[in-house]
């Protein structure tokens, strides 16, 4: 009789066991909630935004500015050289003026060769200070709408200015769809503008 008891309480123990199974089986799993993506231009926002408009302006008058030293020194050198024409070929006078020639020729392609580099070096460094900006406003957007990744969205302009500039593309294109991605482009350049106009407020 206890023999029966016992074998009757194990099986009612797997029985229950095994309901208990099925049931957490069948019960639905709590899904785990979706990933917030957003994307953002760079591009656009080295295009549109308006401190970066405004260095291209000041670059390019400090550019027009440095070329038109050029032109002026360039224009004296090719005075003298006419000058040159009145001279006796060998007298003092002549070599003294071929001599300031050659002089101001170093150092009309001494001051070009500075000044390219050191508007290459500033629009490097410019870059380099907006791009990490653009990368901190971007940070700031997506934790405002609560974000969990921003990927960068280029756009891409077909045809291409040449074959090494297509492979460039290609190899570096990395999102190739967006979906229904929400775009922060426009957040992050009202941001920068933002920050740019109160800073600039602050300065006056």
């Amino acid at each position: 009789m206890k023999t029966k008891v016992a074998v009757l309480s194990c099986l009612m123990c797997v029985a229950i066991l095994l309901a208990g199974y099925e049931y957490s089986r069948a019960e639905p799993k709590a899904e785990k909630p979706a990933l917030k993506i957003g994307v953002v231009s760079i591009r656009r926002i080295f295009e549109e935004c308006k401190r970066n408009a405004r260095y291209k302006e000041e670059a390019m008058a400090e550019q027009e500015k440095l070329s038109a030293e050029m032109e002026k020194l360039s224009k004296e050198i090719d005075a003298e050289k006419a000058g040159l024409k009145t001279l006796k070929a060998g007298s003092n006078d002549h070599l003294a003026m071929v001599k300031g020639i050659l002089e101001k020729q170093a150092k009309l392609e001494a001051q070009r060769e500075f000044n390219n580099q050191q508007m290459s070096l500033k629009d490097q460094r410019w870059t380099e200070t907006f791009f990490k900006d653009a990368l901190e406003k971007t940070s700031e957007v997506a934790k405002q709408k609560e974000l969990d990744l921003v990927f960068e969205k280029d756009e891409i302009s077909f045809p291409a200015s040449s074959a090494n500039e297509l492979m460039l593309t290609i190899r570096t294109f990395k999102l190739l769809y967006s979906g229904n991605c929400q775009d922060i482009t426009d957040d992050v350049v009202a941001k920068l503008d933002a920050d740019d106009s109160a800073k600039r407020k602050a300065k006056n």
